[in-house]
């Protein structure tokens, strides 16, 4: 059966009962997309330390061989949803702020909010990430600092941008990205662990100033909010 014509199933639908002609690859793609969705889920109600294998394979519906065949441990498919959907937000960031123009006052406003608003719709994700992660040990940590590359290039290209734009601006230190990405996550990691994922966009002011002081100078910033 060729790629195009095999038989798909929905995500996070179980497979069908007895016969059902799905090819090898669908069925452990189906699998792993439950496995995921489970610990997505049990992660944002219980904690990562209180989630076990047991707990995501009952919740996904699977085989305990079916989790060992996708997964090496809990933290493994624990990384697997912390590395999902990043692709995703990277790319809305940068459609939102390519969509502004030229101008990077506007590009970085545009990618905030994106960014807020990403993660505002996805608040089960959003505990899982911000306040989960760092817990769940060495490899997950390392994981989001290789996360993190991203947003730091982006903000390199933003801090560019801006001297295009007035070159009386002085250079950016080296460290203002990480200092903006750090941050920044810390702060809506701050806002999730009160409960206050449905508010997220409404820090778009305050993280906006703070971006573009560390990007440009207090007065850039406090025009940009005038």
């Amino acid at each position: 059966m060729s790629r195009q014509n095999q038989k798909k199933i929905p995500e996070g639908e179980p497979l069908p009962r007895g016969r059902h002609g799905l090819s090898p690859e669908v069925v452990r793609t189906s699998q792993r997309d439950r496995l995921i969705q489970a610990m997505l889920l049990l992660v944002a109600t219980r904690g990562y330390a209180a989630t076990t294998v047991p707990d995501v394979i009952a919740a996904a519906r699977v085989s305990r061989n079916a989790f060992y065949a996708n997964f090496h441990d809990k933290e493994a498919c624990f990384l697997a949803l912390c590395e999902r959907d990043l692709p995703d937000v990277v790319g809305t960031i940068l459609a939102a702020a390519d969509g502004t123009g030229h101008d990077w006052v506007a590009a970085t406003r545009g990618g905030l909010r994106a960014y807020l608003r990403w993660w505002q719709d996805r608040p089960e994700y959003a505990r899982a990430y911000f306040v989960e992660l760092p817990g769940a040990g060495p490899r997950a940590v390392e994981q989001r600092d290789h996360a993190y590359l991203p947003f730091l290039e982006m903000l390199r290209a933003l801090a560019a941008r801006a001297r295009a734009d007035d070159p009386a601006l002085g250079p950016v230190r080296e460290s203002v990205p990480s200092l903006i990405v750090f941050g920044v996550t810390e702060f809506i990691a701050a806002e999730v662990r009160a409960g206050n994922a449905a508010r997220l966009s409404s820090l778009e002011d305050d993280v906006l100033h703070y971006t573009i002081t560390l990007l440009a100078d207090h007065a850039t910033a406090d025009a940009a909010l005038g």
